[in-house]
């Protein structure tokens, strides 16, 4: 979708499906630094920045909206408040990439998993894809492992460890958390950096 090192003249928006932010280092081991979702600006980084250092890929199959960065231009000099908007959301990411480096430098790897399955409900929630404390997780095994730094079979034995203690159920691609209160305290979870309840106010 974007390719590193590339120059962009767009910016997209996903309105569907899972898309990853990742890095390759020369030997072709992959890191992967965020994930989105419907409703996240991927690439609003590269309005202002002249190269990609990082690139962005598809999980699933993905439905996104290119704004062209003429359009950014005339949105900052003319709308204000959608430039505040744009703003928020690159603050976010921001946030959420702090919080990821916390939890890969502070946080053994069952509580990184917590964290992260608490972070993707929340985010899926805002936007209307969870039901009952469940959701579709569009992210594999592997693709896990190359966020937080381990390997397949690491993931799917924290995975049957939190199943096997009741905290969540999964099959396929679906995950239901069974137990709220006891996985965000195990992945040590608070969505505060999420800022879900920030406002913009308008002019």
């Amino acid at each position: 979708m974007v390719p590193e090192g590339s120059t962009q003249s767009h910016s997209s928006l996903v309105l569907k499906g899972f898309a990853a932010r990742h890095q390759h280092l020369a030997g072709g081991k992959r890191q992967i630094t965020a994930f989105h979702v419907p409703g996240d600006f991927m690439d609003l980084h590269s309005f202002l920045l002249k190269k990609m250092e990082d690139g962005v890929g598809a999980l699933t199959p993905c439905t996104v909206a290119a704004v062209p960065h003429s359009d950014l231009r005339e949105i900052t000099k003319n709308y204000p408040y959608l430039t505040r908007v744009l703003w928020l959301t690159t603050l976010i990411d921001a946030a959420v990439h702090r919080t990821w480096i916390m939890t890969l430098g502070r946080m053994d790897a069952r509580n990184r998993v917590a964290h992260f399955l608490c972070e993707m409900h929340d985010r899926l929630e805002a936007v209307g894809l969870t039901k009952d404390h469940g959701y579709d997780l569009r992210i594999t095994q592997e693709e896990l492992g190359d966020a937080f730094g381990l390997t397949t079979v690491h993931v799917n034995r924290i995975l049957q460890e939190l199943r096997g203690d009741g905290l969540i159920t999964s099959r396929g691609k679906s995950v239901v958390i069974n137990d709220w209160e006891r996985l965000q305290k195990e992945g040590q979870y608070n969505p505060d950096y999420l800022h879900l309840s920030q406002q913009i106010e308008r002019d």
